[in-house]
């Protein structure tokens, strides 16, 4: 793995949380769709098996990223992940179309990136 610790701290940060969001979101909406006659808790232990995954990306991510970013910055970048991320996964996995409110929450998340990465 010596090619992804040569990487920026910046781009290690960012592919950690993609991997971890990807992850995230299966576990927190996938059941939805694939375990929808299953009963809750089997939802829910397969969902806490799947978030497993997310944090043993999650936790590098941040204590990687909190070398250079501040932990307002870290969620920011995680919050526009997880829409990038999710937007895609609802549309082609849930069959939930993308709505025009997502380019509107995208909008407000644009300028929470202004704000906290201004003066970095």
């Amino acid at each position: 793995m010596s090619w992804f610790t040569s990487l920026p701290i910046a781009a290690q940060t960012v592919l950690l949380l993609i991997a971890s969001n990807a992850f995230m979101t299966m576990a927190w909406y996938g059941h939805l769709k694939s375990l929808s006659s299953a009963p809750w808790y089997v939802a829910a232990l397969l969902s806490w098996g799947i978030a497993l995954f997310e944090y043993l990306l999650q936790v590098p991510a941040n204590r990687i990223g909190y070398q250079q970013f501040s932990v307002a910055q870290l969620k920011i970048m995680q919050e526009v992940i997880t829409l990038t991320v999710f937007v895609p996964f609802a549309w082609l996995y849930l069959d939930q179309p993308p709505k025009l409110d997502y380019l509107w929450a995208a909008l407000c998340l644009v300028g929470a990136v202004y704000f906290v990465f201004r003066g970095h």
